[in-house]
């Protein structure tokens, strides 16, 4: 089954790893007429990875073990059924991870001593954020970007208020049964006990909350994404009161977010969101401004890696669409820059990136005009 791709994946995937790594992607269809052209893409990728191999020396029965767990993906057609507009795909001799995406990537296979990430990078730097759609009868939790959204399945997460509440002392429950229809075509639940009252309906909905909340604190413990709250009004301030995620967006979705799609969702919650990643943006910008010439900014490469790799970095500004070819030795902090691509040469700004979100620091892709003092970088340190 794909994985949901986020930081802590990133971390997983930049691990050093013995022998040789096969990263593909491909654009897949949501539409499942069009699923037997994405098996055939995943085919003639596997076919260029399997060239690829033997020229590194391996032998045939090595290399179809070795893109043996992808082949098996071509003829499982749920796992087609279920695409979005983008999969990624990694395997290493001790690892394979799928990643259905979002957003259309463009249809490559690459085969190195690390896993190529640069396609995937847009997702933690373009605008992800996170949409709780929260109802007494539904708890979801829906991860978004600019350019799509998807549920997230967290196993813990409870589905309902009934469900939260459902190992509290007998005393204590509440009895429920079904009422009206809604306009999803489920029943809602009406709860009554004996001596509910008002407070007793907001104690009960507060300790909902912070049920959900404990359920989402695993998932969200490393991420900076904004969390964006849907629901009725009288619902989210309540969760507000529960929540410990320090990234919660003061403004929610208002209304039962029940009937909605993980799409219609992140649609309304981008209003509310996209302002924020703007203001982000624009004081990172001036930060630079000011700091250019302190020491504690920089528009150089070969001054910016180095610095990002050592979490120096606390936020960094990048041309989308351009490449600097070279490589970093961590250990001596040997800094090669390359005129052009050639073999075994890194995009030294999707390294940067990457350390600089490994580092807790934000990362921001920009048109190469918006980069401030030009193309290709700006950073801004913290020391």
């Amino acid at each position: 089954m794909a994985e949901l791709f986020n930081l802590d994946e990133l971390k997983h995937l930049i691990e050093p790893r013995t022998g040789p790594c096969v990263s593909l992607y491909l654009p897949t269809h949501r539409v499942p007429s069009e699923v037997q052209q994405d098996r055939i893409r995943l085919k003639n990728l596997l076919k260029q990875a399997e060239e690829s191999l033997l020229a590194l020396g391996l032998r045939g029965r090595e290399v179809r073990d070795f893109l043996d767990p992808a082949e098996r993906l071509l003829p499982e057609t749920p796992f087609w059924k279920g695409q979005k507009d983008g999969l990624a795909l990694f395997l290493a001799r001790d690892s394979f991870h799928s990643y259905i995406l979002p957003m259309e990537v463009p249809e490559v296979a690459v085969v190195s001593d690390r896993f190529h990430l640069k396609p995937l990078l847009s997702l933690l730097t373009e605008g992800e954020f996170y949409i709780l759609a929260l109802s007494q009868n539904a708890v979801r939790l829906i991860q978004a970007t600019r350019f799509g959204a998807s549920e997230v399945h967290l196993e813990d997460l409870p589905l309902s208020l009934a469900d939260a509440l459902k190992y509290d002392e007998p005393e204590k429950q509440l009895q429920f049964h079904t009422g009206a229809q809604r306009f999803s075509g489920e029943r809602a639940a009406m709860f009554h006990g004996h001596g509910t009252g008002k407070d007793d309906t907001r104690s009960n909905l507060l300790r909902f909350c912070q049920e959900v909340n404990r359920a989402l604190q695993p998932f969200l413990r490393n991420e900076r994404a904004p969390l964006v709250l849907a629901g009725v009004d009288s619902l989210l301030p309540i969760y507000r009161e529960a929540t410990s995620y320090p990234h919660l967006l003061p403004d929610g979705v208002t209304g039962n977010p029940e009937g909605l799609s993980p799409e219609e969702l992140g649609r309304a919650a981008w209003q509310l969101v996209e302002p924020h990643f703007l203001r982000a943006f624009d004081e990172a910008a001036d930060k630079y401004r000011k700091m250019v010439g302190t020491g504690l900014a920089s528009h150089e490469v070969g001054e910016i890696v180095p610095a990002a790799l050592h979490g120096r970095v606390e936020s960094l500004i990048v041309a989308v669409g351009l490449q600097v070819w070279g490589s970093h030795d961590p250990d001596t902090d040997r800094l090669t820059v390359l005129a052009e691509r050639a073999p075994g040469a890194w995009d030294l700004l999707d390294y940067a990136a990457i350390h600089t979100l490994m580092q807790g620091g934000a990362v921001f892709s920009v048109a190469p005009d918006a980069v401030p003092d030009g193309p290709p970088a700006a950073a801004v340190y913290r020391y």
